[in-house]
């Protein structure tokens, strides 16, 4: 029996299909060598932005040919296009579809296989129930077992923070914090299984806990995970500026552990923009929150979030945005175009007021500008050795992250998969670096 999952959009649903692959494969599926051979096919679905839901769409479109030919094969779509209500508008236009599963539920297909009897053997209905009341232990899927040394570990489910434009709260629902023990025992089963650095993941992760009294708060919850063997390094995503306390920042500096990475969005670099975002900061306590990582940790990553062309943001508004750039000097910046999401208080009540043409002159300008500022840091590297953390291989070099998420090649005629060494960067790009492993380690 054979699986194939298809996954778009954030880490959270890269989290998922994970957990959904190890689920079916406790049910004895397999990876699919091709789509066309599967036995169960999953669609992991994103609509945060209207060219991710029409890819979906697309994708999902081209199986009713597959259910056709063979009609036995399961057809689940998942995640954010299912998101958390009544699906029947989707069972209608999409009648080959089996299974509608909603973000973070692999119970329905799991219950599916049962019901319909696709489990072969009594061990494999065993597993189900186990999954079904989770209770089983996360193993990694077959194609990451001694091939991957990071993994992503949901903390906070949902999202209860409403940004005007924001879709996610309607489909991925409210936010909930999963038990500290939980993430404790997926952690140190991770480590056990070669895991060597975990992505804490959240849509506003700094909230973890907030919904319950008797949870840990991130920072403690990082000082729980920060001792478990063979993980050595830890970072979180993603941060909102409301939620970036000085009790996390002073906990972070502490543990040697915590890589110096922030993803910390800002979404316009103007107060008025922010305002109708309903975002709940400011530019000026943005660029405070900035200014209080950067003293703690001096040599620290700052990512950021752009929206371009939100409804009724003028030429002088996107300058300001431009302006903050300038003057935070991010290493990246993840800038989106505005599309109106179905639903959202943007969409009902205001207008698309800026064309379309516009808005991708702005992304354009976004992205130059940051190409810029990413070369101008990366430059500061040269000469420079780096600790990195080595995840495979790409074009016969191998490549890995250091502390501040900077992706790194180097050549080795050796595996270099799972250790951490001290590279001397050569060549420096916008994107990228270049380095010879350090000969006097």
């Amino acid at each position: 029996m054979f699986y194939h999952i298809w996954t778009e959009g954030c880490q959270m649903n890269v989290a998922d299909s994970t957990r959904l692959s190890s689920a079916l494969e406790q049910l004895g599926y397999r990876p699919a060598p091709q789509i066309e051979a599967a036995d169960v096919i999953v669609l992991n679905t994103c609509v945060v932005r209207q060219s991710a839901e029409e890819k979906a769409i697309g994708r999902l479109s081209s199986l009713k040919k597959i259910k056709e030919q063979r009609p036995q094969t399961v057809i689940c779509l998942m995640g954010c296009m299912v998101g958390m209500g009544d699906f029947s508008p989707l069972q209608k236009r999409f009648p080959f579809v089996d299974v509608f599963s909603a973000p973070s539920d692999t119970s329905r297909l799991i219950s599916y296989l049962l019901e319909t009897e696709r489990l072969k053997t009594s061990d494999h209905h065993a597993a189900a129930w186990t999954i079904l009341e989770q209770n089983d232990d996360f193993v990694l899927p077959v194609e990451m077992r001694g091939n991957s040394v990071a993994a992503f570990v949901p903390i906070v489910l949902g999202c209860s923070h409403a940004c005007s434009y924001c879709v996610i709260p309607l489909r991925r629902g409210r936010e909930i914090s999963r038990p500290p023990e939980k993430i404790l025992s997926e952690v140190c089963k991770l480590a056990e299984q070669g895991i060597q650095e975990i992505t804490l993941l959240g849509q506003i992760v700094d909230r973890y806990g907030r919904e319950n009294p008797v949870y840990p708060t991130l920072a403690e919850l990082i000082r729980q995970i920060h001792p478990v063997d063979g993980v050595q390094r830890i970072r979180f995503l993603t941060s909102h500026p409301n939620w970036m306390t000085d009790e996390l920042l002073g906990t972070l500096s502490e543990l040697p552990k915590v890589m110096p990475h922030f993803e910390l969005p800002i979404q316009a670099g103007d107060d008025e923009v922010l305002r109708r975002m309903r975002r709940g900061y400011t530019v000026e306590k943005y660029l405070s929150i900035v200014e209080k990582i950067r003293a703690r940790f001096p040599f620290s990553s700052i990512a950021t979030d752009l929206i371009v062309g939100f409804p009724g943001e003028t030429a002088q508004q996107f300058e300001h945005s431009l302006q903050m750039l300038t003057t935070v000097r991010p290493d990246m910046t993840h800038v989106a175009r505005y599309s109106p999401r179905p639903g959202t208080y943007s969409a009902m009540h205001m207008e698309d007021s800026v064309p379309d043409e516009e808005k991708w002159e702005r992304f354009r300008a976004v992205e130059t500008l940051q190409e810029k500022i990413t070369a101008e840091i990366n430059t500061r590297y040269l000469g420079e050795n780096i600790p990195v953390l080595f995840e495979g291989k790409k074009k016969e070099r191998w490549f890995g992250r250091t502390p501040t998420n900077k992706l790194v090649f180097t050549d080795s005629a050796t595996s270099l998969l799972g250790k951490i060494e001290s590279v001397k960067i050569t060549w420096a790009g916008p994107w990228s670096m270049i380095g010879d492993i350090s000969a006097d380690q």
